[in-house]
């Protein structure tokens, strides 16, 4: 499989060490010094593309890739709240589009446990809820994109919460949601559930970078030879 690689950061490089030692190759990397290169023709060039960018260049990344046709796996955060206009454009163009907040196996796992613990914490109203996540300081987003999904589960389970809140508390009806940057942390999240009797906690720990690069190579094997909007849980059969 030839993969072009859109973002060529710390991930980017990740990504092509575990692509290669699956057999792929990588015939394009765009970063910042060659956005020149970023054109249709070249995308042409690959049968996949692997999207880690920013919030401020993910959207116009997928549709430079829909224009070559090329299918795009994407990793990006912070742009979600155009995600149903990109899922519309790509299903409108016959393309394919894989998204997920986190490639980490043991993350998806983790949202599954999430939303089955926040149906469950629904009946008992004496317990309060908070999502706490930390990441590496060149981390640009806050919340992470993987704390996003979390609180967006528990609040579609849970009944007495309205809305999240970003690191600070105003009021019982919303869900607060605390980044923290710093240092090397690769990603850290985790959901506490407190009353005055006990509390009830699940946590992921990443150890390194090379669970999400895992899933996002494994990611782009699957959509070859498919049309249409993906996620991890086609992936994983959840």
């Amino acid at each position: 499989m030839k993969i072009a690689l859109v973002g060529y950061g710390k991930m980017g490089k990740e990504i092509e060490k575990i692509a290669i030692e699956r057999g792929h190759s990588i015939v394009l990397t765009i970063d910042i010094n060659n956005q020149q290169d970023f054109t249709v023709e070249n995308l042409k060039k690959a049968d996949v593309v692997i999207e880690f960018t920013t919030p401020a260049t993910a959207y116009n990344n997928y549709l430079q890739c829909f224009k070559a046709g090329v299918p795009v796996v994407s990793g990006s955060t912070g742009w979600t709240d155009k995600f149903d206009e990109i899922a519309s454009i790509c299903k409108e163009t016959g393309n394919t589009f894989f998204y997920a907040s986190n490639y980490s196996l043991g993350v998806n796992i983790f949202f599954e446990l999430n939303k089955k613990l926040a149906a469950i914490m629904n009946k008992f109203p004496q317990y309060d809820v908070c999502v706490e996540e930390a990441h590496h300081n060149q981390k640009l987003d806050a919340p992470s994109g993987t704390a996003i999904t979390i609180a967006k589960d528990i609040l579609a389970n849970i009944d007495r919460k309205k809305d999240w809140r970003l690191n600070e508390f105003k009021s019982t009806d919303e869900l607060q949601v605390v980044s923290t940057r710093l240092g090397t942390i690769p990603g850290t999240h985790v959901v506490t559930y407190d009353s005055a009797e006990d509390v009830l906690e699940i946590k992921h720990m990443a150890k390194s970078r090379r669970g999400l690069a895992f899933g996002a190579v494994l990611a782009a094997e699957f959509v070859q030879g498919k049309k249409g909007v993906f996620g991890m849980k086609d992936l994983l059969n959840l």
